[in-house]
């Protein structure tokens, strides 16, 4: 085999392995990214901007693209907040539906916090769903007093860290507190104002 042949193989197995590496790492991209969608938040500002501008048949078309979280709490926790949307679009009853909007976003909220307790033995899990109904209460910011958002951010700090940490080769690992917890989670639904309705009570 020539010199040449071989550089020539050589070019074609770099150029090869390039494109593999590259294309496993779009893949993975776009997984992470995937992983990370969240209809309800996506969906809240086009809904919210069609409110405003008093178009129901945009409303509906950005509810259209998030009821399936509505449908969730009603047929998982009998919260009827996708009934209770319908009917305010219908109506064309702008406080209902940002009153809907609203508390779906708190349950949502809860039901990631109940997530989290139930997987705090799996830190990922765990952190993942702290994480994110952290961006939630960012969004409800709005509708809450100034006691009640610097209440609701000392919880949610608070909950992250009762996840505690594996730490790195298990240089500062830290237990998970369960108790301390469920502590901040009873704060933050107290900071809300708002229940689930089929919440634990300790």
């Amino acid at each position: 085999m020539s010199l040449k042949t071989i550089n020539t193989i050589t070019v074609k197995s770099f150029i090869l392995s390039f494109f593999v590496l590259l294309f496993t790492t779009q893949s993975f991209a776009y997984s992470y990214a995937a992983a990370g969608k969240e209809p309800l938040i996506e969906g809240r500002e086009t809904l919210l901007k069609a409110l405003s501008a008093n178009d129901y048949s945009a409303v509906q078309t950005a509810y259209d693209s998030m009821q399936a979280e509505f449908v969730y709490f009603n047929e998982h926790h009998g919260l009827n907040v996708d009934e209770q949307m319908q009917t305010a679009i219908t109506t064309q009853d702008q406080q209902g539906v940002a009153t809907a909007l609203t508390t779906t976003m708190k349950a949502e909220v809860m039901r990631r916090l109940e997530g989290a307790e139930q997987n705090i033995n799996d830190y990922q899990v765990a952190k993942v769903l702290v994480v994110k109904s952290k961006l939630f209460i960012d969004l409800l910011a709005a509708d809450l007093t100034a006691d009640n958002r610097k209440q609701a951010d000392t919880a949610i700090r608070g909950a992250l860290a009762s996840i505690g940490n594996p730490g790195v080769f298990g240089v500062g690992q830290k237990p998970a507190d369960v108790t301390r917890f469920i502590v901040f989670r009873t704060d933050l639904q107290a900071a809300l104002q708002f229940t689930l309705p089929d919440a634990p009570t300790k």
